[in-house]
């Protein structure tokens, strides 16, 4: 990207501790957060209570500001790619959809910060993920992938060391979660559970890029989005989004199933990511992390 992104990350560490309320020295985590919809937003408010433990949001990335109110303190909201980056951060969160990774990933991982990725379905487009590494590698930074609405990451991850010969993820939403999918249609008529895709995840993520962020983090973490197994169901019997994982490996077995309460804002988001991302931001300055 070359528009003037990559200036900013020389300043990223340097500037000194801002003053908080009666003069208090903060210094804390600084970060950037691309999108401010059903995940940006409560995550933004979140921080601004302290949920994030000692971290505070810096600069906001959106499509059109004059949509939203300014940000509460001196938090930046802008729609400027470079405005965006020259203000001093540590990370970035993108909580602004697939299309935000392709447009600014590689631009955050230049200018100096470390990219926290919420829409890790993006990556199943391999060309992609391995522009956002090279990037990475060549800024000496990481790209972080949290939890989200799945768990078991770290027990998959620990099991892929070894030898791990089966992943499956089922995930299961009520029909209103559905629309504007190539299944919008089907599900919204289905009046018992409804098999919507059964496949490797790699085309599941791609059919249904905003619903099965699950299925791409799991498969990341463990054998890879070709041979993880995916399905997705309608299913007009639950108000939960339910993800139901199973593993089997040298390890042993591994079944896990969440039913997570979706976001008042979008039926295809659980509550839970938001809260995934600030026990995220809040390791980054804790003195005992658990989970690893």
């Amino acid at each position: 990207m070359s528009d003037g992104t990559t200036t900013p990350g020389s300043t990223a560490t340097a500037t000194a501790p801002v003053l908080g309320i009666a003069g208090e020295r903060r210094d804390g985590v600084r970060v950037g957060v691309i999108g401010f919809g059903a995940i940006g937003r409560p995550l933004v408010e979140a921080v601004a209570r302290g949920e994030a433990g000692d971290a505070r949001v810096v600069a906001v990335l959106v499509r059109d500001p004059t949509r939203y109110a300014a940000m509460s303190g001196d938090a930046l909201l802008t729609a400027d790619q470079a405005s965006f980056l020259a203000q001093a951060s540590d990370l970035v969160v993108e909580a602004g959809g697939h299309d935000a990774v392709r447009q600014h990933g590689e631009a955050v991982l230049a200018s100096g910060r470390d990219l926290m990725v919420v829409s890790v379905g993006a990556f199943a487009d391999e060309e992609l993920l391995a522009r956002l590494q090279a990037a990475a590698r060549a800024a000496g930074r990481q790209i972080l992938v949290p939890s989200g609405a799945i768990a078991g990451l770290d027990a998959i991850g620990a099991a892929a060391v070894g030898e791990l010969d089966e992943v499956t993820i089922t995930s299961r939403k009520p029909p209103e979660a559905w629309r504007g999918t190539p299944a919008e249609a089907e599900a919204l008529g289905a009046t018992e559970p409804r098999l919507l895709y059964e496949g490797s995840a790699r085309a599941g993520v791609r059919l249904f890029p905003q619903n099965v962020n699950v299925a791409a983090a799991v498969s990341l973490a463990g054998i890879g989005l070709e041979r993880t197994t995916m399905r997705v169901y309608a299913d007009p019997h639950i108000t939960h989004n339910t993800h139901e994982v199973r593993a089997r490996g040298a390890f042993g077995e591994l079944q896990l199933v969440l039913r997570n309460v979706p976001s008042p804002d979008n039926p295809k988001t659980g509550r839970i990511t938001a809260m995934s991302v600030l026990k995220a931001l809040r390791n980054r300055g804790a003195p005992l992390v658990v989970g690893l």
